[in-house]
């Protein structure tokens, strides 16, 4: 489905990412682990078209997205829920869903997605009139990861889901990505939490630095000796 083949970005004089190359297939759940700085949110930016690559490939079934903007990139199936959430804290939780619809046409399919955003996120529901900078950080969360749903995404970018959140709405969200990926929404995650994210992922990338350092089974690098010494503490 999406297919990154040596994609090298800069920031100025700063090589951010150095010829990376991976692949998420139809109806998995792929994660990208590495430390802060290491080039993970890049990588997703760059995919969605708000960072431009210097060079290399990033196809959407076949299609070639390099640097096409960002609305085009959605339009195509791509859809991002964004480091730190960034909710439209003035307005109200269903005009933030809205948002998210921006790019459809079909009032039906929009009907259809917000009643899956709410069947999703009940407690969204409960606050649909309340202004999203009142609502909790599990509640903006919920609220970041619905409106990227309102675009019917063949792929959902999740980027830090659990940032800043207590343990216990951290399974929560896990469980709902899980539900997310059951549904038929293919899943590129980023997590910092590493447990976690390699407990419900099909397979995994290690990126450090800029580059992919290891790559294979989730659940195999969950065991491998440089991964826990690394980012599962131990």
């Amino acid at each position: 489905m999406l297919k990154v083949t040596d994609l090298n970005v800069f920031y100025g004089p700063i090589h951010a990412l150095k010829g990376i190359s991976l692949e998420v297939n139809d109806g998995e759940i792929v994660t990208l682990i590495g430390s802060n700085g290491a080039g993970k949110s890049t990588t997703l930016n760059t995919i969605t078209g708000l960072v431009k690559a210097a060079s290399g490939s990033i196809q959407l079934d076949g299609t070639e997205i390099a640097n096409m903007a960002p609305h085009k990139i959605v339009q195509l199936g791509i859809s991002l829920s964004p480091e730190g959430r960034e909710v439209f804290p003035a307005l109200t939780v269903e005009e933030n869903l809205r948002l998210g619809a921006f790019t459809r046409s079909s009032k039906g399919e929009i009907e259809a997605n917000y009643q899956r955003a709410y069947d999703l996120f009940p407690r969204l529901k409960e606050r649909i009139k309340q202004t999203a900078g009142t609502l909790s950080g599990g509640e903006q969360q919920m609220l970041a990861i619905g409106r990227a749903l309102m675009s019917s995404p063949k792929i959902l970018l999740l980027d830090e889901p659990s940032m800043g959140l207590a343990p216990n709405l951290v399974l929560m969200i896990f469980d709902l990505i899980r539900s997310i990926n059951q549904q038929g929404t293919t899943i590129l995650l980023i997590e910092q939490n590493a447990n976690m994210a390699l407990s419900i992922a099909n397979r995994a990338y290690v990126l450090e630095t800029g580059n992919i350092s290891l790559s294979g089974d989730a659940h195999e690098l969950a065991r491998d000796d440089r991964v826990r010494r690394a980012y599962l503490g131990g």
